[in-house]
Order: structure tokens, then C-alpha cells, then sequence
């Protein structure tokens, strides 16, 4: 066998063992990979190369913020207080976190997002003892939405606008309106699904209304510390990109000063915080990033791309539809960052072939990655890290459970995409 049917063979294999869950997906990832490097696909080197460290770095210091920050009981509070502004009413409450995390996405990324406001869900739906998978699935969903939104609140996006020059207001002009009309209508679903299952006793919500929040608080000097570390951190993500810097050194540089301004020679608590980082979503995503540069180095990424363009033959109509749903497809089951390298050039090549408008290939590449990433738990950073949390806390989100709600949500909020794009730029 030649090493792209061998690639193949290994990635379809760990795949197929992902989705079955009768082993841990880090372990398929990890060993995957391995198996990808001892084939040949890949050198050391190369694979290594293929592992995006500024996603992984971006991971490990919002962890550690967000692990820090856990220490003072702001999450606690952050609960309470949320709790009590919608009465403790368990539905109002799954929609107030949704649109909290699509807003937050659009405005910092989704994999942040998630690390702030799922603690925040832990500790409310337990106050309540009410079931925390709903609410994870809507954060989840939200946060992609929200992240499709903005330059900066998807990978691929960041991705797309350094590489054709579009600027922050471009992508709000261009993909907000999308974005706000798929959330709606993905919240409505949601009501539908979880309305009559999202139940808890009045007693409960009784407790929560009378808790007093401000008293969750444990260190009002850490706290402090912590607020001003993140906005800090925020600014840095905001400015990263005209400051020549990846968002991994922002998250790393914020995590660096807090651990300094709280723990600087306490290496017991330091140990603590640094223990608490996932490191199993950690190493799952650096042996997913090897499997999928098997399929890139092998060219079956490039040349499922490029067969995919030849059907249409050069019409602009047919090629971004095409991309929108193409992208989509590939999103929800490999991780889009290499796809969207790999379509960027091809793109940018079928503009020197003679494709006169390459304006909606564009916007359909980023609808399709970043809504895409919605399909399966593995579709996107945000879904792992979300899945990751849960295991921790001891709930486990199954592969083909997220898939059955969330894959019918992505089909529909791309259907969407397609006619926003037909009706936009065809």
C-alpha cells in the first residue's frame, strides 16, 4: 500500500474508534499519531510542525486565569447573581447563558468563552439540581454562532482576514447579520428540545432567590487581581493582531503575570493551578493535529478540495455554495484550521484561473468552518474543551448523543448561510 491509503486507513480507523468511545479519543489521538509518524507519513519534525501551539498555548494560559480565578468564588457569585435576574427559572436561565456566551464569542473567541462561562454553569445547575447537558449543548451551539460573527471570535476567520486583508469590520459587516438570525433561530430549537425537561422544585428556587451573592466571594483581594489580569488579557486579544502578536502570547502573558501577582514563590498552589489545566483536551488536539497533517503531507485534503471545484466548472454561483457546504461537511469531522489553510491558496487559485468574483468565496468559507465546527464533539475547539470540563465534573458528553441534536442544528444554520449568501453576492 502506498502512505496515502496507509493515512487514510489510520485516520478513518481512529475515527471510527472516536465515535464508538470504546477507548478514550486522546488515547486514539495520541496513538494515531504515533502510528502516522511510525508509518512514515509524517517525521517527527514535520508532525510536530503540524501541531498549531498557538491554539494549544491559548488553551493552557485561559485555563490557568480561568483555574486562578476559580479560587476566589467569583463563579459562585456569577451564578447567583444570574440566577436571581431570571428568577431561577431553569429555561430563562439556559437562554441567558446562550446569549451570554454568543456575545462573549463574538467579542473575545469561542474557546475563552467557554472557559469562563461553563464553571459558571456548573455551579448554578447544581444550586438548581437541575440536568447541566442542556445548558452545556446550548453554550456549545452558542459558541460557534457567536464566533462565526467577528474577525476575531473563530480561528478560521483569523485565518481568512490575515490572509485576503479583511479587517474586523468587514467580518461584522459581512457575517453578524448571519450570525444573529442562525442564533435565534437555534435558541428556539433549543426551547423546543429542553422547554419541558428543564424543570426544578419551587423550594430551590426559593434558596437561590434569597442566597445573597457578594457572600460567594472567598478573597476580595484576588479577586481584584484576577478582573485586572483579565481585562488586561482582553485588551491584549483586541490589540494582539496590530501589536504583531498570536493570541497564544496573550493568553500566556496574562496567565503569566497573575500567577506572579498571586503565587509567586507558593509553588504548592502553584502546582494546583497548573494541575487543574485539561491537559487531556491538550493532548487529544495535539494528536488530532498530527492525524489531520497526515492527510495534508498524503495531498487527500488538497485533492478532495480541488475534485470538489472541478464539479462545478468555474461558476461563481455553484463554487460558493459548493465551499459553504464542502466547508461545513469537512468542519464538523476534521479540525477546520487545516482545512481553511488548505482552501486558502486553492481559492486564491481559482481567482488567477480566471474566477472573476472571489468575494463570496470567501464569507462561504468562513460560514462553513466555523458553523460546521457545530456537527460533531470534535468539530471544534470550544466542543472539546466544553467535553473536557464535563468529563472532569463527571458528565459525559457522548459522541453520537451531541451528534443527534447538534448535527441537525448545523445542517439547518448552513441551509440558512446558503441563502444569505445566494441572496448577499449571487
Amino acid at each position: 500500500m502506498d502512505q496515502t491509503t496507509v493515512a487514510v486507513i489510520i485516520f478513518v480507523v481512529a475515527y471510527a474508534l472516536i465515535i464508538s468511545e470504546k477507548v478514550h479519543r486522546t488515547i486514539v489521538a495520541l496513538m494515531g499519531a504515533v502510528l502516522m509518524i511510525g508509518f512514515g507519513i509524517l517525521s517527527q519534525e514535520v508532525a510536530i510542525h503540524h501541531i498549531d501551539f498557538n491554539t494549544l498555548g491559548l488553551l493552557i494560559g485561559m485555563m490557568t486565569i480561568v483555574n486562578i480565578t476559580a479560587e476566589t468564588g467569583l463563579f459562585n457569585f456569577l451564578a447567583i447573581w444570574s440566577a436571581q435576574k431570571v428568577k431561577a427559572d431553569p429555561m430563562k436561565l439556559l437562554l441567558a447563558l446562550s446569549l451570554l456566551t454568543a456575545v462573549c464569542s463574538a467579542l473575545l473567541d469561542n474557546v475563552t468563552t467557554v472557559l469562563l462561562t461553563v464553571p459558571v454553569t456548573f455551579s448554578i445547575t447544581s444550586q438548581l439540581k437541575v440536568d447541566v447537558k442542556p445548558f452545556l449543548m446550548a453554550q456549545i451551539l452558542s459558541s460557534n454562532i457567536g464566533g462565526t460573527a467577528t474577525l476575531v471570535g473563530d480561528p478560521p476567520n483569523i485565518m481568512i482576514g490575515s490572509a485576503v486583508g479583511l479587517s474586523f469590520m468587514d467580518f461584522i459587516m459581512n457575517l453578524t447579520l448571519p450570525a444573529i438570525i442562525i442564533f435565534i433561530i437555534t435558541v428556539f430549537i433549543l426551547e423546543w428540545l429542553y422547554g419541558k425537561s428543564l424543570h426544578t422544585t419551587p423550594e430551590l428556587q426559593a434558596q437561590v432567590m434569597k442566597l445573597d451573592p457578594y457572600k460567594q466571594i472567598r478573597d476580595k483581594v484576588l479577586v481584584k487581581k484576577c478582573l485586572i489580569v483579565l481585562s488586561l488579557t482582553m485588551l491584549l486579544f483586541v490589540m494582539h493582531s496590530a501589536l504583531g502578536l498570536e493570541s497564544a502570547t496573550a493568553a500566556l502573558a496574562g496567565a503569566s503575570l497573575l500567577l506572579l501577582v498571586t503565587f509567586h514563590r507558593d509553588e504548592e498552589m502553584i502546582a494546583k493551578v497548573l494541575s487543574k489545566v485539561e491537559w487531556v483536551a491538550i493532548f487529544f488536539f495535539a494528536g488530532l493535529f498530527i492525524l489531520v497533517g497526515g492527510l495534508v503531507e498524503t495531498g487527500v485534503i488538497k485533492m478532495l478540495a480541488e475534485e470538489a471545484i472541478k464539479i462545478t466548472q468555474g461558476s461563481v454561483e455553484g463554487t460558493a455554495i459548493l465551499i459553504i457546504w464542502m466547508s461545513a461537511i469537512a468542519s464538523a469531522f476534521v479540525d477546520n484550521i487545516p482545512f481553511v489553510a488548505t482552501m486558502i491558496p486553492l481559492i486564491k487559485d481559482m481567482g488567477a484561473m480566471g474566477l472573476s468574483n472571489l468575494e463570496p468565496m470567501w464569507w462561504s468559507l468562513a460560514l462553513g468552518a466555523c458553523l460546521g465546527g457545530n456537527g460533531t464533539l470534535i468539530g471544534a475547539s470550544a466542543n472539546v474543551v466544553v467535553a473536557s470540563m464535563a468529563a472532569q465534573h463527571g458528565k459525559q458528553i457522548s459522541f453520537i448523543g451531541f451528534m443527534k441534536v447538534a448535527f441537525p442544528c448545523m445542517i439547518l444554520s448552513v441551509i440558512i448561510s446558503t441563502i444569505y449568501v445566494w441572496l448577499r453576492y449571487l
